[in-house]
């Protein structure tokens, strides 16, 4: 029985087996070491020429649904966030009305010039779908909130509801680089070292970095998990 279908039958348990898998996970310590050594093994590093961002504990702020403890949606051990939410779950907080989400906002490195990019190694379970795991967040108000979401539907990881990123995304390590070129308007995602998708995007003002799971509005499962480890984010100027 996969991790899915325990958290349906049996939610007030889910938090105990999700937290179990992370730790003892031989894929989650293959990603640490595949970071620690640069990559993919194969030669192909999108974070060449970029320099590293010091982050802090501080830095990854988390944000649940407003009337349950961080604890039933999120845990941090041996390097691993997990993420989990259910589709019945409150908004994050009570002056919004956006769908449930149980994600980081990374905070004190918003920015509005150069080149940024986002590292992770992500893992979704196969069950989870019509979620996001991946945000660049413009700025608070905003015409438009995001320049880019990273969807799961069904196993495929796609720009938003549209062009598909990734056809197999479900039980597997995936190192993520996502590359956002201010001054050009464009994005690019990688895969495992691999460029997989790029777009022009609408600028805005500023923009951050968010990862975990925010329910979306179609084709959501009752439980949405996504996990992640060595998050690390990079920057260059032009």
């Amino acid at each position: 029985m996969g991790f899915m279908a325990m958290m349906v039958s049996w939610p007030a348990l889910a938090a105990a087996f999700i937290v179990a898998a992370s730790l003892s996970s031989p894929a989650a310590m293959r990603a640490s070491a595949a970071a620690a050594t640069g990559g993919d093994g194969g030669g192909n590093n999108p974070t060449a020429g970029f320099a590293k961002v010091d982050l802090t504990g501080g830095d990854f702020q988390v944000q649940r649904p407003y009337n349950v403890p961080e604890s039933r949606r999120f845990r941090y051990r041996d390097g691993v966030r997990t993420f989990w939410v259910y589709d019945s779950d409150k908004p994050f907080n009570t002056a919004t009305h956006t769908n449930p989400r149980t994600e980081v906002r990374l905070r004190g490195h918003d920015y509005s010039s150069g080149v940024w990019q986002f590292e992770g190694y992500g893992y979704v379970p196969s069950g989870t779908s019509g979620v996001s795991v991946m945000q660049i967040h413009n700025e608070e108000g905003a015409e438009h909130a995001t320049i880019l979401m990273l969807h799961v539907y069904d196993g495929v990881l796609r720009f938003y509801d549209g062009p598909a990123i990734e056809s197999n995304i479900y039980d597997r390590w995936f190192r993520l680089n996502v590359v956002h070129d201010v001054k050009a308007s464009t994005v690019a995602v990688y895969i495992d070292g691999k460029q997989k998708f790029s777009t022009n995007v609408i600028p805005s003002e500023s923009y951050y970095f968010k990862f975990g799971v925010y329910m979306q509005h179609r084709d959501w499962s009752n439980c949405m998990e996504s996990q992640w480890t060595n998050v690390t984010v990079y920057t260059k100027s032009y």
